[in-house]
């Protein structure tokens, strides 16, 4: 905004091409180089923008319009009617631009007041529309904030506030709101502030998390426009600790209990509030907090809330949580201070007022159901792509306890290429299970997957790890390549070849020559014999797109195992080169190209009369 208009053109860098519009009335087609979907005609600067201008001043701002294209094109610059813009420009009404060169016009500006004003200029050419538009900035409040604002280095969970001096450097007064994002903020959020004046504009940074944070402060104008400001903090853990993390109880027998003394010390410099909280993170504590709010509603409803936020409730201490919660269902949700609850734990002095908050993890020893597998892995070496494998593995409950237990669903693409019957059971103590497992894999490659069954009661999934490597199709053509040597216009020439499969599975292939035009089949000379003066025939191949001159017959099918096809290629030539390509094969969902096939030939050109092509009894 401090820029002048000669200073804001001259700082124009980026150059847009303008959307193009298709001429309504098109009277005659005009060629082109460039395709239909680009501009020919480059205007420069992109936009007109007038700023920092006065009531009754004459602006005047040039553009350049540059053809891009190889050809020349016609090109008429119009502006609709305006008190306040007049353009200048040659003086025939349109005017003929030679490729490479350019025309200029220009485009005066008698602002009546400052004031915003917008209009545009339309250039029209014999293919094309578009316009270039003209912007006018009027009055505006510049608030001249900072574009950076660091805290560098701030205790986590502490509050740090820094206080900006804040003037209005623009012409007008400034009506803001001021917005941010955690864990940073500001105040005031909104104000206005006159032409000149200053503020103080508090800045704080409380973060949860250690590490860097990042966010921008924005100021958005009642005009519209907005700026940043880039805030920047990093937080780190201050000297408050445990004289130890870690409480370990011994085996205690059922009614009685073991007791331990944990000491917290505050070795930094600010003063912390302790409590000894049921979440590891303050984003679990809100959403306990949600949960808690729910429960009032509906106990089941709760149950899926759990589930819908992967809360896994049937471990020890969620569930013990969770009946806490709906004990206290009379309780309002936001003064619930989620202090820690267990069945089993207890701490003394939740919250005596120190001042140090560290994490303690408590631990004790439960047995569940002993449920195992008769071995950890289960390695199945080489298998065939797209062939089904069977193995079994035995399931063994080695404890006292009955153990439900159900398979937890793959979640890899490898991992769904498997089967396992049963998935779900109940398995007495000293009993075992037979589990089926079927492998059909559509993947290639070596692969380690990890499968798991859920086992009601045990805090730990029963695991089963299967190795092995997918080998993939084994085939070859029969020839090392397919010469046609020399052929002629318009005359097929086929050559034969054989696919072998030499694995013990069916192959599905797919047969290409990436390298053959894409348009219509190539011109037989047979059946243009009675039409020699065709224009297709003298012209052959010299269309917009190449003709397709090969033809595979199958191009596609299914090799049984150990089993092979007959592959016909046809080259019917149409332009005068010579060939060196591949027939590529393919199968869907492996590769588009696991083996190819030389391809060669050479273009032969008959003596013709007259420019002609001769007849087809001649050239046989």
């Amino acid at each position: 905004m401090s820029l002048t208009i000669k200073q804001r053109l001259a700082s124009t860098q980026k150059l847009n091409l303008p959307q193009i519009v298709p001429p309504q009335h098109k009277h005659h087609e005009v060629a082109f180089s460039s395709g239909p979907d680009h501009s020919s005609i480059q205007p420069c600067p992109p936009e007109v923008v007038f700023q920092n201008y006065s009531s009754g001043e004459v602006c005047e701002v040039p553009v350049v319009l540059r053809n891009r294209d190889k050809v020349s094109h016609l090109v008429k610059v119009t502006l609709e009617s305006s008190p306040y813009f007049q353009l200048v420009g040659p003086s025939d009404a349109s005017r003929k631009v030679p490729p490479g060169l350019s025309m200029t016009v220009h485009v005066l500006f008698t602002p009546g007041e400052n004031k915003d004003y917008f209009h545009q200029l339309l250039c029209i050419t014999d293919r094309e529309e578009f316009t270039v538009p003209i912007r006018a900035i009027g009055a505006r409040a510049i608030l001249d904030f900072p574009g950076q604002l660091d805290f560098s280095e701030c205790p986590v969970k502490y509050s740090t506030q820094k206080t900006v001096l804040v003037r209005n450097l623009g012409n007008r007064a400034a009506h803001y709101q001021l917005s941010t994002q955690s864990p940073f903020s500001v105040t005031p959020a909104m104000g206005t502030l006159a032409i000149g004046d200053s503020m103080q504009v508090t800045v704080g940074f409380q973060p949860l998390r250690t590490g860097g944070h990042s966010a921008s402060l924005i100021v958005h104008y009642d005009t519209g426009e907005d700026t940043h400001t880039s805030l920047h903090g990093r937080a780190v853990d201050v000297d408050i600790r445990l004289d130890r993390n870690t409480v370990t109880f011994g085996k205690t027998y059922i009614t009685r209990s073991n007791r331990a003394t944990v000491h917290i010390h505050n070795l930094s410099n600010i003063t912390a509030c302790f409590q000894w909280k049921a979440a590891d993170t303050q984003e679990q504590e809100d959403q306990l907090k949600q949960y808690h709010r729910l429960c009032q509603q509906n106990k089941d409803k709760l149950s899926d809330f759990l589930k819908e936020h992967r809360v896994d409730i049937t471990s020890q201490e969620h569930s013990a949580l969770l009946t806490h919660t709906l004990q206290t269902v009379r309780a309002k949700a936001q003064e619930d201070p989620m202090l820690f609850y267990s069945d089993i734990f207890c701490l003394e002095n939740l919250s005596p007022g120190r001042e140090t908050r560290q994490p303690l993890l408590l631990k004790g020893e439960g047995l569940g159901p002993q449920l195992h597998f008769n071995l950890e892995e289960l390695n199945i070496g080489e298998v065939l792509f797209r062939a089904t494998h069977r193995y079994e593995v035995i399931l063994l409950n080695k404890g006292p306890l009955k153990a439900p237990f159900s398979l937890l669903p793959p979640t890899t693409a490898m991992g769904s290429c498997f089967t396992f019957l049963p998935q779900e059971g109940i398995l007495a103590p000293n009993r075992l299970q037979t589990i089926q497992i079927s492998f059909c894999p559509t993947i290639l490659g070596e692969f380690q997957e990890q499968f798991c069954f859920h086992v009601t009661g045990s805090p730990e999934p029963v695991a089963l790890t299967i190795r092995g490597c997918v080998m993939g199709p084994n085939f070859h053509f029969d020839v090392p390549a397919l010469h046609f040597g020399d052929v002629s216009f318009g005359f097929p020439h086929t050559l034969r070849c054989c696919l072998s499969n030499t694995s013990l599975a069916p192959m599905s292939f797919n047969l290409c020559i990436p390298e053959d035009g894409l348009g219509e089949p190539s011109i037989c000379s047979f059946i243009q014999m009675f039409k020699i003066t065709h224009p297709s025939w003298r012209k052959g191949a010299q269309g917009f797109m190449k003709p397709r001159e090969f033809e595979i017959n199958p191009c596609r099918g299914t090799v049984r195992a150990l089993g092979s096809q007959d592959i016909e290629v046809t080259l019917c030539s149409n332009t005068v080169r010579e060939y060196e390509l591949e027939l590529v094969v393919g199968m869907d969902g492996v590769g588009k190209k696991l083996l190819a096939l030389p391809l060669t030939a050479r273009y032969q050109h008959f003596s013709c009369t007259h420019g002609e092509m001769p007849p087809a009894h001649s050239q046989a």
